[in-house]
């Protein structure tokens, strides 16, 4: 019975796996919700949904290879420059509260959702590579990997606005980019989890086995959905979970 109770992670990291490829996310902002909804605790979430992240990344990024849309010289230093926040994430998920951990991950959400909505409005510059912006990159690529593996979500809204906007790559290339940074940064938090004993190796292959599904569908749609409508969709629903995790974290102690 109990092989049974969690087959909802399969569609769960499938639907994950869609939308998270289709803009660059990884899928964990959707899955690690669901999850705390359902009272796992915060590392937890976080590792199973790493597995998932990084099942979905690398489904997306062969897909994302095919078309020629991923610009691996920009993709390998940020990947390289996210490692030691990873490290550093796994750690600290050890010692946050639930409720501190709900109320972080909202705010994640909310910062995730103005994304969302406000990409097409994002404008690549002219390429640029330059000292200053690789001092920016450091910087923000470490604070992407503590990011993506303390909430085990991924680093893609920091990494798809800081290629954009600042390193000047068109969000055609940027968000496949951020699924191959991905692919790195939850490698590297997954083995941390791992370490630290937060993962459970059942739900995480459950999970990761419908986000890989998710991610080749997702990267083929993603050249023939109507973006507009799902950037609106997606961002509805960050919204309301980001409500109900401040609401959630606000009525437990911290």
């Amino acid at each position: 019975m109990a092989l049974f109770e969690y087959l909802w992670l399969l569609p769960l990291g499938f639907v994950a796996g869609i939308i998270g490829s289709m803009i660059g996310l990884g899928g964990g902002f959707v899955i690690v919700p669901v999850l705390t909804f359902f009272g796992f605790s915060p590392t937890l979430a976080a590792s199973n949904s790493l597995f998932a992240a990084f099942s979905n990344a690398v489904a997306s990024s062969t897909s994302y290879a095919k078309q020629k849309r991923i610009i691996y010289s920009v993709g390998l230093k940020l990947a390289l420059l996210s490692i030691p926040g990873t490290i550093l994430g796994a750690y600290i998920s050890d010692e946050i509260s639930s409720s501190l951990f709900k109320m972080l991950f909202a705010i994640v959400l909310i910062g995730s959702s103005v994304y969302i909505y406000a990409r097409r409005k994002m404008e690549s510059k002219e390429y640029n590579l330059s000292k200053q912006i690789m001092v920016l990159a450091v910087g923000t690529s470490f604070f992407a990997g503590i990011i993506s593996s303390l909430f085990g979500i991924g680093g893609g809204t920091v990494f798809v606005p800081l290629m954009v906007i600042a390193i000047g790559l068109s969000m055609r290339l940027a968000a496949p980019t951020s699924q191959f940074i991905l692919m790195f940064a939850a490698a590297s938090g997954m083995i941390i989890h791992s370490i630290l004993g937060h993962p459970d190796y059942y739900q995480a292959g459950l999970l990761s086995a419908g986000s890989f599904a998710g991610g080749i569908l997702g990267s083929k749609l993603s050249l023939r959905v109507e973006e507009r409508k799902l950037r609106l969709l997606v961002t509805i629903v960050l919204i309301i979970t980001a409500i109900k995790l401040f609401i959630d974290a606000l009525e437990a102690p911290f």
